[in-house]
């Protein structure tokens, strides 16, 4: 079954329709998107400039040249991404970003927690997920070490809070590891608690930097570093699908141009199994 797609930050906020042109030449099934493209100013990259500005929300026409590409490429949007549990906002306020997701196709939508206050972490993401269902969309939650949920065990509890069956947890190899979390911890879980999977490859432990910055713009492409992915990949549950998640600014800067990137990940991936 091909279940590989290309995440966003692969590409580092590609225009959507171009990403999803990109995906279908390379014989992927699925994208992530985001409703905005990725200003990389903000993440101390100012004279870097990869793309042009874009934006889902704002630009219907946009929005009707995706559903063509789409529709055309027969790609589909396994992700929907850029949703996060801030203390200083409320998930009630993302309606309209998810009618857009919804109405683009999206699968499911990803969330992630900036929250400390678990209790509330957990009510959020409650709210996030009724929302989402509701509009006829799989919701996942994310753990990442540096985030509110920050372990596989995390993960769990919010998933319980939420409701089986309302909620799955998606796995990125590079935090899945990092977190401490094994293969075996893997092939212990219950896979209808597993909703999506992201795949990169990364140290076993940090070369120094910050976490954020090796996972938003220094991942390895997969089999090039120290993760078991092999055994990763043939641990997850078949029916998954595996998105791509390889940002590498500094190649990019370098010269090498994102199709390039994003085709020696995919085929990386495949040789490894996924």
């Amino acid at each position: 079954m091909n279940r590989l797609g290309i995440e966003m930050l692969t590409l580092l906020g590609m225009p959507p329709v171009e990403h999803v042109k990109l995906a279908a030449a390379l014989g992927c099934v699925s994208i992530s998107t985001g409703l905005t493209g990725l200003p990389l100013g903000p993440f101390g990259y100012p004279d870097v400039t990869l793309y042009p500005e874009w934006s889902l929300e704002s630009d219907p026409a946009m929005r009707c040249e995706m559903k063509a590409a789409l529709r055309d490429t027969g790609v589909h949007i396994g992700l929907g991404e850029g949703f996060r549990i801030r203390p200083d906002g409320d998930v009630r306020d993302r309606g309209a970003g998810l009618d857009i997701m919804a109405e683009l196709g999206a699968l499911r939508i990803n969330a992630v927690s900036m929250e400390a206050d678990m209790a509330r972490t957990h009510d959020q993401l409650a709210v996030l997920a009724d929302m989402v269902i509701e509009r006829g969309m799989m919701f996942t939650v994310e753990f990442a070490p540096p985030n509110a949920i920050n372990s596989l065990q995390s993960a769990l509890a919010a998933v319980e809070h939420v409701g089986r069956g309302r909620c799955r947890i998606l796995l990125d190899a590079m935090h899945f590891f990092r977190c401490g979390a094994t293969v075996e911890d893997l092939e212990a879980l219950d896979p209808e608690l597993v909703g999506y999977a992201q795949l990169c490859d990364a140290p076993l432990v940090s070369k120094g930097g910050t976490y954020m910055q090796e996972a938003m713009f220094e991942r390895m492409v997969p089999g090039s570093g120290e993760l078991p992915l092999r055994q990763w990949i043939a641990a997850l549950p078949a029916d998954v699908e595996i998105g791509l998640e390889v940002p590498r600014i500094r190649d990019l800067q370098r010269g090498i141009s994102p199709r390039d990137h994003a085709a020696r990940c995919v085929a990386a991936a495949r040789e490894l199994g996924a």
